[in-house]
Order: C-alpha cells, then structure tokens, then sequence
C-alpha cells in the first residue's frame, strides 16, 4: 500500500512517500524550485516522490495533506464574533482554506489522474495532528509525551497529546490568537529580519547580547498555570488587521505582525539595513530568554499532565535548537525525540503516517534513524555536469580526478580539509530537512579561528554572526561535549567542553556552545570514514559542516552543486567518486 503525504498552500511545501509503512523519499519543493521556502502546491517534489519509488500514480492508495479546511469551525466563529477582525482578513483566509479546498484537482493535474480518483482516495488531515504524527510516530518510543508548538495552522498554535503504540489521543489545543511562533516572529521582523523564516538569524545573535530587555520583554505574553499562555494582544497585530501575507506559487511573505507599542516598549525598530548594535543583540538575547521560560512552562505542564517522561517535540518552535538541547536540564523529560524537519514541511510525514496508523489501523514499524530521504544522483548525472562545464572547468584550471575507492576518497578529502581547503562534499541521498547532515555539505577544517570568518564572507556571504555546526564521531560526542546526547539531525545545542574550545574554535559559538551533529558508522558510513581519516591526520574527530549553498536552497542536483563551486571562494568540491580541485592560488 502507498501513501502521499503533502503539505501544500503553506510555508516549505513538501511531499513524502510510504509503502507498506516504510518511508521512501521525503522532499522539500524549495530544493526544485530553487527559492527557499517555496510556497503553493508542491509539484515537483510529488513527480519526484512518485518517480522515485517507482510506481504509477494510478498505485497511490492515499493522498493525505496536512491541511483542514473544516478543523475548529467552531473556535473561528467564536474569534470572529468576539474581535471582529477585518473583512479582508477573513477574505484573505477563506481563499487560502478554498485552495486547500481544490487540493483534489491539483494533484490529479500534477499527476495526469482524473479528478475523481484523487477525492476519492484523499485524506484532509489536520495541521497540527499532522505535526504530532510527524514526530512519534516516527521515534523509539511505544509511548510518549507529544507536543507541538508553531506558529498557527488550522487556527491552532501548541497541542499536546499522548502517543501510545499506534495511536494519538490529543488532549489539548491553544488557538488562535495565541502563538510562541509569533512572540519569536514579532521580534525577529522588529530586529529588522523580514523574510519568512528569519527566525534562525535571531537565535544566533542571541549570545552576542546581554538579557537587559527580559522584563520588558515579559509583558509580550501571560504565563498561566496550567502550562498555558496568552499573548498580551496590544502589543500584536496579526489577529486584528489584515497581514500581508502569500501563500501562493513563490517565496512566502508576512507582513509586519508587531504594534507601534512594541517601540514604544523596546526602542525604535531596527532597518534591515541598519548596522546591528548592542541594544539589537541585547534584545536578541532577552527574546531567547523568555521564549525558553515559555517553551519549558508548556513542557512542564505538559509532563504534569501526561506523567510520561519520553518527548516527542514538533512544529516550527522545534527548529530553536538552543532551547532543545535544554530541554532535558529544564523539564523531567529524560529522553527528547525530533525529527530533522520539525517545521511544517513535516507535516507532510505526519499527515502520511497519520493515515497510517491512525486511520487505517496500521501497527508501527518504522523508526527515522537518519535524514537521508532525498533523491540521488547517478554517477552519470554527475559526470554529465561536468561535460557541460568543462570549459569553464578548464578556464579556471582546475584538476580534474576519478577516485578507485573509498578509502583512497575520504584519505584525499581529510589531508585538504586539514590543509585549511573548503571542500563541498556530494554524496549520497540528499537530506530531509533544514540541516545538511554530510551529503549536500561544505566542509572545512574546525581547528582554524578564522575558518568562520572566511566560509560566511567568500562562500555563504551571509551576517558574520551566524555560526557553523560541528560533525563529530558518536563515540567521541563526550569528549567535546557537556549533557549531550547523539543527534543525527543537528537539531540540539549543547555546551562544547571548555578544555575543548580553543581546539575547535571554528565551531564554538561566541558563548561557548555548538550545534552537533554525531555521525555514525552505521548510517552514514562514508561520512564516518572522512571524519575518522580527518582524526587520524589531526587527532581531532570533529569537521565544520555547513549547508552545501549560497543564499539559496540547499543544492539539489550535480549541476547546482557544481555551480556553487565554480562562482564560489570553494577549493575542492567531491561528486561521488570524482574530485575537482582549484589551483592553489586562485
């Protein structure tokens, strides 16, 4: 039996494929489209899903999307009885909930079906049960605590339920308007980050500043009791005015979401033009605070009512890997499962497996080990970029050489990494989610100071602020790290161990912390064995892993991959069993 999962008219528009209960491939449509976040139907990554699990679309038995347009009817009337928000507002959110409505014919269209076959087979699963189904229905564990905390789908905000075996049973629902999304969102745009998914940029200039704006800070929202909260409304707009905001074929867009009185409380707005100052960082940092206080007041409410001290964590909140790698020293939850697409481009897994098991009746068998669920080269795709750029190839004079195995490859690879080379490294299946985990990364060597410094101004050219991830070896994940866990998907923060900071300098943030990734043998074996080679040359078993891209999408085919070489400051790039290096002194 297979199953389409899809998250469609939203943000980070996705599909995943299952047969049997087993995940195939999990796509983001923003790696095809080549514009981050891409929004609208996700058509290109349905084709692929399709393409690479070797059916017909006529096979598919379900199509399940993260969306439902008739999900708490009754909490809208009642929000719109109580506010009054403006009618173009409600205009604006009945024709996004009328595209989702004519889901049907997209996909049949996509996919060359009759209209017909597709509503029959089509599931409208809720969006913030398909965030749920995303995360423990993919974990370890037979029974869990399971949150979701976002920024709102289907008028919902947070949710908690009780995962046992091959069941959800939500207990729980804040709604509309009410959001720790939007309390981050609100500041992330007043620090002058107006883009649709900026929130990162903010959480790593967090350990810049000083926390002096906390207590101001406190009145943006209401701590309740029970685990609850409310947002103080006077200082937020979304839920009043009409918020500019697309949905459609595109880069998603929102408008301005905070009120004059959040100057009024903070100082002036900054412009994203505007040099960052301490008062922006020290804002930052009070921002990441109180997030974290309310983060961990839902958790632990949410443990009170569960007594189950597994986690299963999900929704765009889950993204803010500093506040999960606190989780286990601010909660009673021991163990703390998130998959590599925590946002909503995986409410396409969950929709999928929540047709699965809950709908079906399904019993789990599935465990996601890794994020490696993407489409994959052939080593003639890759030789094929390379006769279509040979000239430039040659006009750069760059050498060219095949590898004959793979020791010989990550032996190669490790001496120009410890060299001081940037090396983009193509391997394998890409990956599921926001982090590149070792096969669409660029790689570099942890132990240079200035290696931050040189990869964001001449290769990613982004804010010199941002820091870079670490791959480490699993089995020496204790010898650098303080309280850590593994975490194959570079989705926690954790303390790098002070004896250990100025041997990694590169990968330690200016609070002394690291975003890890731990690398096993078992599910990356060639990415093991370039990091072991490295160790063996260095004595040090970390590499500086960042996304394989430049102010883009992570690169999807061998000719971006490519591409981002030969206009970038990148000295080595590795496709498969094929090395190309750029002279020394370019």
């Amino acid at each position: 039996m297979t199953i389409l999962g899809i998250n469609a008219y939203h943000g980070d528009v996705s599909a995943v494929l299952l047969r049997d209960g087993e995940l195939v491939t999990a796509l983001e449509e923003e790696r095809f489209r080549r514009v981050k976040h891409w929004a609208g139907f996700p058509r290109d990554a349905v084709r692929a899903c399709v393409a690479a699990a070797g059916i017909e679309p006529r096979d598919i038995d379900h199509f399940a999307v993260s969306r439902n347009p008739r999900a708490n009817l009754f909490h809208k009337a009642k929000f719109t009885l109580l506010h009054h928000p403006s009618p173009k507002l409600v205009a604006d959110r009945a024709r996004n909930q009328a595209r989702v409505g004519s889901l049907a014919e997209s996909m049949a269209e996509t996919l060359g079906l009759e209209k017909s076959t597709v509503e029959k087979r089509l599931h409208f699963v809720e969006h913030h049960p398909a965030h749920l189904a995303s995360t423990f229905f993919v974990s370890p564990f037979e029974e869990a605590t399971v949150c979701a905390i976002d920024g709102f789908g289907d008028f919902v905000s947070t949710s908690l339920a009780i995962g046992r075996r091959n069941l959800l049973d939500v207990r729980e629902r804040i709604y509309f308007p009410h959001s720790l999304g939007m309390l981050y969102l609100a500041i992330t745009q007043y620090l002058g980050f107006p883009k649709y998914g900026d929130e990162f940029k903010v959480m790593g200039l967090a350990p810049y500043g000083s926390a002096d704006f906390v207590a101001p800070m406190r009145r943006l929202l209401k701590l309740k009791p029970d685990g609850g909260f409310e947002l103080n409304l006077e200082y937020f707009c979304h839920w009043s005015q009409n918020i500019a905001m697309t949905w459609n074929d595109g880069e998603p867009t929102l408008g301005p979401v905070f009120t004059p009185k959040v100057e009024e409380l903070l100082g002036p707005a900054r412009d994203p033009k505007q040099a960052l100052e301490p008062r922006h960082e020290a804002i930052a940092a009070s921002l990441q605070v109180v997030f974290e206080e309310a983060a961990f007041h839902v958790l632990n409410g949410a443990y009170r009512k569960t007594g189950i001290p597994q986690l299963c964590l999900a929704g765009g909140c889950a993204m803010n890997s500093v506040a999960n790698g606190k989780v286990r020293a601010n909660t009673p939850f021991r163990d703390v499962y998130i998959q590599p697409a925590a946002g909503d481009n995986g409410t396409a897994l969950g929709a999928a497996y929540y047709v699965w098991h809950q709908v079906l009746g399904e019993p789990r068998d599935f465990q996601m080990r890794h994020g490696y669920w993407g489409t994959q080269a052939s080593e003639e795709d890759v030789k094929d970029a390379l006769r279509r750029r040979q000239a430039e190839i040659l006009e750069k004079r760059c050498t060219v050489l095949p590898v004959s195995n793979r020791a010989e490859l990550c032996g190669w690879t490790a001496e120009r990494i410890a060299e001081g080379k940037i090396v983009g490294w193509y391997q394998g299946r890409m990956e599921w989610g926001a982090r590149a985990l070792g096969n669409r990364s660029i790689l570099a060597d942890p132990r240079r100071p200035d290696m931050r410094e040189i990869i964001n101004t001449k290769i990613k050219f982004r804010e010199k602020f941002r820091p870079f991830a670490p791959s480490i070896l699993e089995e020496a994940l204790d010898d650098y790290f303080v309280g850590a866990v593994p975490d194959p998907f570079m989705i926690q923060v954790y303390p790098v161990r002070p004896e250990k900071r100025a041997v990694i300098p590169a990968i330690t943030h200016v609070d002394g912390s690291g975003r890890l990734q731990t690398v096993s043998r078992t599910t990356n074996p060639l990415y093991w064995e370039l990091i072991r080679a490295f160790e063996t040359r260095t004595g040090v078993p970390v590499l500086l892993n960042t996304s394989f891209n430049e102010n883009e999408p992570i690169v999807n085919r061998p000719e971006e991959a490519l591409d981002c070489f030969l206009r970038t400051n990148m000295d080595v790039i590795v496709m498969g069993n094929v090395r190309v290096e750029k002279p020394a002194n370019s």
